[in-house]
């Protein structure tokens, strides 16, 4: 808002698609967000219930906005200037064919987690049993869960979560998928039932190290600590994982893991001395090192 109460976007001379995206989208550059255009244009739609392209074609069309929606979207651009990630406003998190409901208490799925679920997608349709079954522990928002249900509808998907706040929204994502079972448990001895059952293990862990405070403010400030630390060296739920996976998998199982830029080393390492095979870190689009994958012997 200004000196007199009126908010930077209405002030403008005119209310234009093109004028309001134009403001809002330099106040979140000024703010330091990565794509401020992008984020802008977003807004715009979740505040009109239009898709990106649909605002892009309202600007060039001219379009105008009303006032109470220019207000209500320079509030909107008021919370992402404080770097409230963009899916804590929208509510919406988009993830492969997917669009999942996020908000506090849960962490947001990232895009490079989509290629990391893709080697379990994968597996799962090569695997010689009629109704494989994938396991996806620490699953916070149900993201690599209902992937793996949705583009695999034969498998058995079982998902694990510790968290309470997270565990409530991976319910409300993954209500509606009637080959996935969504359990409260710690990814360290969840599915006991399933020993010696599963095709695939997949896990996003935490594995941040405990003085490692990420840079990003979306990720520092909103982002719960439980999904991010992973102990002293990031490895702790690492090595947990690699014991209980090795249980829950048949022999040939697949266990794929994502993890830091610079983890798979000591990652491969891990599972080399738990007696995994044919460890192998993957590079994401960025070519940097995104997931490592194993075998069961």
């Amino acid at each position: 808002m200004t000196p007199g109460g009126r908010s930077t976007l209405e002030i403008m001379p005119d209310t234009s698609f093109a004028a309001l995206v134009r403001a809002a989208a330099q106040r979140l550059a000024d703010a330091g967000v990565t794509d401020p255009l992008v984020d802008a244009e977003l807004l715009v739609g979740h505040v009109r219930g239009l898709r990106r392209g649909e605002v892009q074609a309202a600007v060039v069309r001219g379009d105008v906005m009303s006032d109470a929606d220019a207000e209500r979207l320079d509030a909107l651009v008021t919370r992402r200037e404080s770097r409230e990630p963009l899916q804590h406003i929208t509510g919406t998190a988009p993830f492969r064919h997917l669009e999942l409901a996020v908000g506090p208490g849960v962490f947001v799925p990232r895009p490079e987690t989509e290629m990391v679920v893709q080697h379990a997608i994968d597996a799962l349709l090569h695997a010689p049993d009629p109704q494989p079954i994938g396991i996806d522990l620490g699953t916070g928002s149900g993201a690599i869960a209902l992937a793996m249900a949705t583009e695999v509808p034969h498998a058995r998907i079982y998902a694990a979560e510790l968290s309470p706040e997270a565990h409530a929204w991976a319910s409300r994502n993954t209500a509606d998928a009637e080959n996935l079972t969504l359990v409260l448990a710690d990814m360290a001895d969840a599915f006991p039932e399933l020993a010696g059952a599963a095709s695939v293990v997949i896990s996003n862990p935490p594995y941040v190290p405990d003085e490692a405070i990420p840079r990003d403010p979306e990720v520092r400030l909103f982002d719960p600590a439980m999904a991010l630390y992973g102990g002293e060296d990031g490895l702790d739920l690492v090595r947990a994982l690699s014991t209980n996976a090795l249980r829950l998998l048949r022999p040939g199982g697949l266990l794929v893991i994502e993890h830091g830029e610079l983890q798979g080393a000591e990652i491969r390492g891990i599972l080399e001395r738990d007696g995994w095979r044919a460890a192998a870190t993957h590079r994401d689009l960025t070519l940097r090192d995104r997931a490592t994958t194993a075998i069961r012997p």
